[in-house]
């Protein structure tokens, strides 16, 4: 179904929501108070085993408590969704296999951060890096890219996060005008990366129907992005009707439409600027529909204030 032909869809069949999206949290905070550690491959390259794993062993207890502290702050703002870093254990993919050990070691721990999650009912999920392209002409950029998933899998299933889309891994399309190969290597991902594993439409290469069209034929859901798709299509107005439709079209692809979630992000400099701005002032009105909405704004928690100041409370929704 194309995304003009679920617009047409009588008003009955489009299943109007009726309570409040969730607004997210993008991976750290605007006042230092979720802040995570890193190191560099070069740094790292540099040490001596013991003092590599030594290094990896109080970078990722540091970034497991800051975890922790990112749901408390999550907890004490109302927030019930929110992206982890994907830097979160830096290095844990390398060959010498340090860091993935370290943190089967630290499973437990994990556990316990995951337990927490669901307790407190704070839905997780990932945004893998730019570098992952399963769309690549190049074999090994691709098993590099699902080796990069697979890490990424592997620190979902010790947080003992299902695998689902609601533990969602979300990418782009990466090189363009790669349909075909782009759904052969979705459809042979191991089971804990494709249960997981969402697509996103972008400014470049892959358009709203595009990569629509890619989630269709390879079965995974399509995360809604409002302002690549205005970037992409050079429109003037997030309520332009193909905003909705590619909105409604989307939420298709999920199972569970009550899963469905959509990025939002404003221009910063002009209304169709790429670079995000630090508050989100314009939004599109069929986002009231959006059940999970991750705020990409600078200004990270304050932009999510700000949104709840404004637009959630337009038409009276408190």
């Amino acid at each position: 179904m194309t995304a003009i032909e679920f617009q047409n869809l009588p008003n009955a069949q489009q299943c109007e929501k009726t309570t409040l999206p969730y607004l997210g949290l993008v991976c750290i905070t605007s006042d230092k108070q979720v802040r995570f550690r890193t190191m560099t491959r070069t740094r790292y390259l540099k040490l001596s085993q013991s003092d590599r794993e030594s290094a990896l062993n109080e970078l990722y207890r540091h970034n497991l408590q800051r975890l922790h502290d990112a749901l408390s702050f999550c907890e004490q703002n109302k927030i019930q969704l929110y992206r982890m870093s994907s830097a979160l254990f830096p290095l844990s993919d390398l060959e010498d296999e340090i860091g993935v050990n370290i943190l089967e070691g630290m499973s437990a721990d994990l556990a316990t951060i995951g337990e927490r999650a669901n307790a407190l009912s704070i839905r997780m999920v990932l945004h893998p890096d730019q570098f992952v392209v399963l769309s690549s002409d190049s074999p090994e950029v691709v098993q590099a890219s699902i080796n990069n998933l697979a890490g990424h899998a592997r620190i979902l299933d010790l947080l003992g996060l299902p695998r689902s889309p609601w533990s969602l891994m979300n990418i782009h399309g990466g090189k363009s005008q790669r349909f075909e190969q782009l759904v052969k290597v979705i459809s042979e991902l191991p089971e804990n990366i494709k249960s997981r594993l969402t697509l996103e439409n972008d400014e470049y290469a892959y358009s709203s129907e595009e990569i629509l069209a890619v989630c269709q034929q390879g079965g995974v859901p399509m995360v809604f992005d409002a302002h690549h798709h205005i970037c992409h299509e050079n429109l003037d107005s997030y309520d332009h009707p193909s905003v909705a439709s590619m909105f409604y079209a989307a939420r298709e692809t999920w199972t569970n439409p009550d899963w469905q979630l959509v990025h939002i992000s404003n221009g910063e400099q002009a209304f169709n600027d790429r670079k995000h701005s630090d508050l989100i002032t314009d939004m599109p009105n069929v986002y009231h529909q959006a059940p999970w909405i991750e705020v990409e704004a600078k200004q990270k928690e304050e932009a999510i204030a700000h949104l709840r100041s404004w637009w959630l409370m337009k038409n009276n929704r408190t």
